[in-house]
């Protein structure tokens, strides 16, 4: 890892625990390799965001405009929410554990934003497209907070579970367990 950037990963692994993820790892972002395939799974519409919200494909940007994104930045660290399940039906937990995740998430956004200056830029990338209104703009009108938007992990190209791999940690736990995952780049 970057000696240079060292500090700035380690004041990210400490605001990631202050903020409750399950787990951390860092990666160099010259591991992630941007996927077509990726994108072409969120244009098959399964979770009925495609063209509809402003974090998700086409909104987010071409993938080479993704690319872009990401190869601006050296290192990063995942952030990951782990629940448990009572069986892989217990719809109730999904949507707890996935809400969780998105809260930590938004409370990391709100920590870096008072804790890194204009000198240290970052990306933070979540799971999932962006739920912070009610109900998104998209396409109809501008986005109405861009600067809390957080774009989803796969929106942007990147295999989530190749990237923990390359972090060293892991993407499955076990049976009755789930993981939603997230990441920044400095």
């Amino acid at each position: 890892m970057d000696a240079e950037l060292a500090p700035a990963m380690a004041l990210l692994e400490e605001t990631a625990a202050a903020c409750g993820f399950s787990q951390t790892g860092r990666f160099e972002t010259a591991a992630i390799v941007v996927r077509k395939e990726v994108r072409d799974a969120c244009a098959e519409d399964k979770c009925n965001a495609f063209g509809k919200n402003w974090s998700c494909p086409p909104a987010c940007g071409s993938l080479e405009e993704c690319e872009r994104k990401i190869r601006r930045y050296r290192c990063g660290l995942i952030l990951q929410s782990t629940g448990n399940l009572e069986d892989s039906f217990d719809f109730e937990s999904i949507e707890r554990i996935g809400k969780e995740h998105s809260e930590r998430i938004a409370r990391y956004r709100d920590r870096l934003e008072q804790l890194l200056t204009a000198e240290r830029p970052w990306l933070l990338l979540g799971a999932g497209g962006c739920k912070n209104c009610a109900q998104c703009s998209c396409p109809a009108s501008p986005c109405v907070a861009p600067e809390k938007m957080v774009v989803s992990m796969e929106a942007m190209g990147i295999v989530v579970s190749e990237l923990c791999k390359a972090s060293d940690i892991p993407y499955y736990y076990g049976p009755n367990t789930l993981t939603f995952v997230g990441c920044v780049m400095v």
